[in-house]
């Protein structure tokens, strides 16, 4: 939302940069003053406060595209111009002379008003008047909200399973303490209101729009919430059934029985041990994987072969093949 004292502001000038500056370069030189005057670093100084207010507001609008366009287009026409009760100098017409038929020159009477001609103009109709959100000058409608921040910050998966609280630090120095929730997914976004850019003029600060990035685990996986973990099992114990000891993720370990027979790729489910968030807890699943030994001494070979030979005779593969020649 534009502002009616536009005319008056060199938001170019305020920062210090060109009419021509880049977006990169203009958030480089706005992060560097609002370090240098932000109020944090300078208590009690209401010079340093008034001048952070000033930047703040001049990059608001610059580093909005539609927001700066219509800065430029107000400043190109304005020219300086400034609005007056009257007369020959100084007054409405000195601005917009150029918008009469023929050289002749608005008179802004009751009826027409410079709100209509704003509203033509800047309004997108709707007669809005000034003070009104439906048109006219931005920021005449309420205070406008400051800018969000946009980050990201990087947790290992203990710290998104239990949960966490952690301070971070702003661009320009602030220190934000942030809560982890228990069971926080990878890529999920975590909102601070309030905690952004300031306002430029006195308006709701804006927010803090935090990005969770969860690092891999080398042994447990989510899977929504739930959590896998690959457990090997010897030929034997898969064979013949057994009791074995599986971690959880809050440091426990559980005691659970392979049946005989029982394949690799096989899930062996533990209720309510999986990722535990107010929406739902989910379980934890233990995924059989027979562990083929890399060498064997001649009796484990002879042993081996013994089975072999007395071993049922039917191939593991025979449906994969027929099903493949459907």
């Amino acid at each position: 939302m534009a502002s009616q004292d536009w005319f008056d502001k060199d938001f170019y000038k305020v920062l210090g940069v060109s009419k021509d500056v880049s977006e990169a370069e203009l958030k480089k030189v706005y992060r560097k003053l609002a370090r240098e005057f932000h109020p944090d670093s300078n208590q009690g100084n209401a010079k340093a406060e008034a001048k952070f207010k000033e930047i703040s507001e001049a990059y608001s609008v610059l580093s909005d595209k539609e927001q700066r366009a219509e800065y430029d287009q107000i400043r190109a026409m304005g020219s300086g111009a400034r609005f007056s009760a009257g007369g020959p100098q100084g007054g409405f017409d000195d601005a917009f002379s150029g918008f009469g038929r023929g050289g002749q020159q608005f008179n802004f009477q009751q009826g027409g008003g410079f709100e209509d001609i704003f509203g033509g103009m800047f309004g997108g109709g709707g007669g809005g008047r000034f003070g009104q959100s439906s048109g006219g000058f931005r920021g005449f409608g309420g205070p406008q909200k400051g800018q969000d921040i946009v980050s990201s910050v990087t947790i290992d998966f203990f710290e998104a399973f239990h949960g966490d609280t952690m301070s971070l630090q702003t661009s320009e120095g602030r220190t934000v303490k942030v809560k982890i929730p228990a069971g926080v997914a990878d890529a999920q976004k975590i909102r601070l209101r309030g905690k952004g850019y300031p306002s430029p003029d006195g308006g709701e600060a804006g927010d803090i729009v935090l990005t969770v990035k969860v690092k891999k685990h080398p042994v447990f996986d989510r899977d929504g919430l739930n959590i896998k973990v690959n457990v090997p099992v010897t030929f034997v114990e898969a064979a013949l059934g057994a009791t074995i000891e599986v971690p959880t993720p809050d440091g426990e370990t559980v005691k659970l029985k392979v049946a005989p027979g029982t394949p690799s790729g096989r899930s062996l489910r533990v209720k309510g041990r999986g990722i535990k968030t107010a929406k739902g807890t989910g379980d934890l699943l233990a995924v059989v994987q027979i562990a083929v030994p890399s060498h064997l001494d001649n009796e484990a070979k002879e042993a081996l072969e013994k089975f072999a030979a007395v071993a049922p005779t039917e191939s593991p593969r025979a449906d994969l093949l027929s099903d493949a020649k459907r």
